[in-house]
């Protein structure tokens, strides 16, 4: 008799037999999508897995199978935010970089979804302090991670001395943006804008 990993369960079992089928990786991406989705739509706090399982096009079983409560659902999504990360830009320059990380960066924010579901967090990150240390990991790893390897690339090609503090170089090359966009949630960007933030942005690096 075969079994398929996102049939309902049957009575725990101390070991799984060899060969034993995995969960579906389709069906687990499905119910990330339809978590994404969800959080756009109505909310963390609306939120439901009846919903996310009727989204995702799965059973309730298919979710639980993964994810104990919503409150672990919605943070491994989260947290998942921190392993895809950001491109490393490489265009020779450090203004170059900045500018590229700051268009990606900018895009990625403005998206509808982003922008319903990142306020959203917040304000549930002020409640619940398991989402708020989840969602300032996956913005600051991925953050941080970009950073490090765009300060380090300027310094080997000169253009910063070496030894900058991390933590400050982040904060000059991140804040800004997320502070318009994500912060005063600015409905576009000024003319010009990300040119000279990524100008003023290197300008301050190689000061320090």
């Amino acid at each position: 008799m075969t079994t398929n990993a996102d049939d309902p369960p049957t009575r725990p079992r101390r070991r799984s037999p060899a060969g034993a089928a995995v969960l579906r990786e389709d069906v687990t991406e499905a119910i990330r999508a339809a978590v994404f989705e969800e959080l756009a739509s109505v909310g963390y706090a609306r939120m439901s897995i009846e919903g996310i399982a009727r989204r995702a096009g799965v059973g309730k079983t298919a979710v639980y199978r993964r994810w104990r409560s919503k409150l672990h659902l919605v943070l491994d999504v989260v947290s998942a935010m921190a392993v895809l990360g950001l491109p490393v830009p490489d265009t020779g320059s450090l203004e170059g970089d900045l500018r590229l990380l700051y268009e990606v960066t900018s895009r990625a924010l403005r998206h509808p979804v982003a922008s319903q579901i990142i306020p959203d967090l917040q304000a549930e990150a002020a409640r619940n302090p398991d989402i708020a240390d989840a969602f300032q990991k996956a913005l600051r790893d991925g953050q941080e991670g970009v950073a490090s390897k765009i300060v380090a690339a300027a310094e080997k090609r000169g253009e910063v001395r070496g030894g900058l503090d991390p933590d400050l170089a982040l904060d000059l090359i991140s804040g800004p943006l997320y502070w318009r966009a994500v912060v005063i949630r600015s409905p576009r960007l000024p003319k010009g804008y990300l040119d000279n933030l990524a100008r003023a942005t290197a300008g301050a690096l190689k000061a320090l």
